[in-house]
């Protein structure tokens, strides 16, 4: 059973590598971005919730995103252990997985977390923009939510730090050789 946390900045790489990080693992991918999205996309009622948090940059609300996580992770595919991509990202949403986790007999196994200069970012998600036509993804946006992780999100780095979890990995370079970093990273998070 693997359980780990994938973090990184808004265009880090994180759904570019997150599957291959899974895949190595064994586990599947549980990201909420992905959630959302799907949710904004089927029109429910929490997706047109989530669309004016992401519209602006903002975090969707706790209650929210803890509440679909839960959910997720009781699903059968994720017994066997899971990687998430997209959260814990505030202290509130980590003490409530550390409880799920207890709830469920498990541990988090580690904290791997993509570290690319911010300008790079910028760069790299107006790019993205431009191929996805993705709403949320405008300059102003942008820099509104690495400002946002910046202020709710780089405080779990330290304390995944803190409880000896955390795997930095250089997220800069072309996609093979962060991924060849992100396999490594694998090596060592595997039982």
């Amino acid at each position: 059973m693997t359980t780990v946390v994938l973090m990184g900045p808004p265009g880090a790489g994180k759904g570019t590598h997150a599957e291959l990080l899974a895949g190595k693992l064994g586990v599947p991918v549980v990201s909420t971005g992905d959630i959302f999205r799907a949710q904004v996309a089927a029109g429910t009622e929490l997706g047109r919730t989530a669309q004016g948090y992401l519209d602006a940059g903002e975090y969707v609300p706790d209650e929210v995103t803890n509440a679909m996580v839960c959910d997720r992770l009781a699903a059968d595919d994720a017994r066997p252990g899971f990687l998430l991509d997209g959260y814990p990202r505030t202290l509130d949403q980590a003490a409530v997985l550390d409880k799920l986790l207890t709830d469920q007999g498990r541990v988090l196994d580690a904290a791997v977390v993509l570290l690319v200069d911010q300008e790079d970012l910028v760069r790299r998600l107006l790019h993205r923009a431009k191929i996805e036509h993705r709403s949320d993804d405008t300059e102003d946006v942008i820099r509104r939510r690495l400002q946002v992780y910046a202020d709710q999100t780089v405080p779990l780095v330290s304390l995944y730090g803190e409880r000896d979890l955390l795997h930095e990995v250089d997220g800069t370079g072309d996609v093979a050789e962060v991924r060849e970093r992100i396999l490594a990273v694998a090596c060592a998070i595997q039982p």
